[in-house]
């Protein structure tokens, strides 16, 4: 197995790819626009939005949960999940200062 060299690149280029591997699996994806949707959520009703067994669905949520893009309380018996929104707010801005730099090569559109 190769080792993966991460010297030489920036701080920020290491965090773009680190959120873009959070987010690189659909069921985060739909745990994420799950969350958007109903705002905070208990992991059992996560649970029943996704085609997936509890211990799966709870696998994604601590991948998101450690890498910072979901908040999760502790009421009762249940974990609520919601959206960290700094976090969030961090993540569109990685993002968008990605697609605002392209710039197409010519007025036509083409590059090569």
């Amino acid at each position: 197995m190769g080792i993966t060299k991460t010297d030489g690149f920036s701080e920020e280029q290491m965090r773009l790819a680190n959120l873009a591997k959070v987010l690189g699996h659909p069921a985060r994806i739909a745990i994420v626009q799950h969350l958007i949707k109903v705002n905070k959520c208990v992991n059992g009703d996560i649970v029943d939005e996704l085609p997936l067994s509890q211990s799966t669905v709870s696998q994604h949520l601590k991948e998101l949960k450690q890498a910072g893009l979901i908040k999760g309380e502790i009421e009762g018996n249940s974990i609520c999940y919601c959206i960290n929104p700094e976090a969030w707010g961090t993540l569109s801005t990685i993002f968008n200062g990605l697609f605002e730099s392209y710039n197409s090569c010519t007025t036509d559109g083409t590059c090569c």
